[in-house]
């Protein structure tokens, strides 16, 4: 069994490999096939925003910049990565740390799709589940591929983490 420090240094490790599977499919899908994902310069605005006590915006590319919006967007990117790398271990124990397997990681990497569906998209003026986006059934879709490649990213992070 792994003690506190072991388990909160495997899962950090664990949230910013999958986390950089995400960033890397991003890159993928922006360079092949023309696909825009999050701007992480409106995800730090978001964050810089909240703050100065403001949680919703009609839209956040129309509200005003912070200074280092995207420093603090790619912050906020792992950062948010990390915590939900947290579930795997709170919700199926910290021996799923000693012996990874792949349904927990894309239960637990598609679930976290409802962060942005629920909270982000609709304080960010996009409405649940992006509804108010031009095609929102796109938005969706991607949406839940850049989760699921987190999770794939879960449990090959998790993996190597394990041989360290």
């Amino acid at each position: 069994m792994y003690n506190f420090t072991e388990i909160l240094a495997r899962t950090l490790a664990i949230g910013a490999g999958a986390t950089l599977a995400m960033d890397v499919w991003r890159f993928f899908m922006r360079r092949a096939f023309g696909v825009n994902a999050l701007d992480l310069g409106l995800l730090g605005r978001w964050v810089g925003h909240l703050p100065r006590g403001r949680i919703l915006h009609d839209g956040i590319a129309q509200s005003p910049k912070i200074g280092g919006e995207l420093a603090l967007g790619w912050i906020s990117h792992y950062t948010i990565g990390f915590a939900f790398a947290g579930l795997l271990p709170l919700i199926w124990g910290s021996e799923w740390l000693r012996s990874p397997t792949l349904l927990p990681a894309l239960i637990t990497g598609i679930a976290t799709v409802l962060a942005p569906w629920l909270i982000m998209q609709p304080a960010m003026g996009l409405g649940f589940a992006a509804k108010n986006t031009p095609n929102p059934n796109a938005v969706r879709l991607r949406n839940t591929m850049i989760h699921t490649v987190y999770g794939i990213g879960l449990y090959t992070a998790a993996l190597i983490v394990g041989k360290i």
